[in-house]
């Protein structure tokens, strides 16, 4: 058994609180940075804001939002999923206690393998639920934030899609997929909605990714002060502040 996955056991031991488990599968593809190619030809943004910048602030600003809560920092684990060409487990889960915040990089070999990236999130919701169960510890429903601003390159979505439908369907998981700014287009927004039966895709409002955070932390908040299985409404007000609606 690796030493990593003793601590993991070892956390649940010596915190039985019921856990909300929120993966964050996040686009990291060329498109997130200052200047990207597209058909041969480069796109350099004007602004000085650069996508990937703003996005590193809001994920800080989600974990430290958490962690100052009583009760929500012993009740959420995140981890989070990076993708472009490939996905890859940039933080796995684990005890807030224990997380060093990562600074997510541009992959420049460029790709956005979504598909990809929604399988291997939901391997490891599968495998810390496993987790949970074997120690007896209580969870919510999970949830799975999907943010990209572009079209899919592998077609795997098309089937793990169906797969995160009848996960959403059956209250297995919360899917919130979110489009980031101007670029998720219409075609985006559209393979986002597949990932999402219950409710519409969200455009984020140009870059207002700590606003989102700051939403975001605020519902895991009130989902730690419920009873497991118990409905909680989402803040639709506080959706305006960084959704196009």
């Amino acid at each position: 058994m690796s030493i990593d996955l003793e601590i993991r056991k070892q956390d649940l031991v010596t915190n039985p609180t019921a856990r909300i488990a929120v993966c964050l599968v996040l686009d990291c593809s060329p498109s997130m940075g200052a200047s990207y190619w597209v058909g041969g030809k480069q796109i350099v943004r004007q602004s000085g804001s650069v996508p990937i910048d703003e996005l590193n602030k809001g994920v800080k600003h989600f974990l430290a939002s958490i962690k100052k809560d009583e009760i929500a920092r012993y009740a959420a684990e995140i981890s989070i999923v990076t993708f472009a060409g490939k996905a890859q487990t940039a933080l796995d889960f684990q005890s807030l206690e224990r997380i060093d915040t990562p600074t997510l990089q541009i992959d420049d070999k460029g790709g956005t393998s979504i598909g990809t990236a929604v399988e291997l999130a939901l391997k490891l919701l599968d495998k810390r639920k496993r987790e949970y169960g074997n120690v007896g510890v209580d969870y919510y429903q999970p949830w799975l934030v999907l943010m990209t601003d572009g079209r899919p390159t592998d077609y795997t979505h098309l089937e793990v899609s169906k797969k995160v439908q009848d996960m959403v369907l059956n209250k297995k998981l919360t899917v919130f997929p979110i489009g980031i700014g101007d670029d998720a287009d219409a075609d985006v927004m559209a393979v986002l909605s597949k990932f999402s039966p219950k409710r519409s895709p969200l455009k984020l409002k140009g870059l207002n990714f700590p606003e989102f955070f700051e939403w975001l932390g605020q519902s895991v908040y009130s989902i730690s002060q419920s009873v497991p299985g118990e409905n909680v409404p989402l803040d639709i007000e506080g959706i305006k502040t960084w959704a196009e609606l």
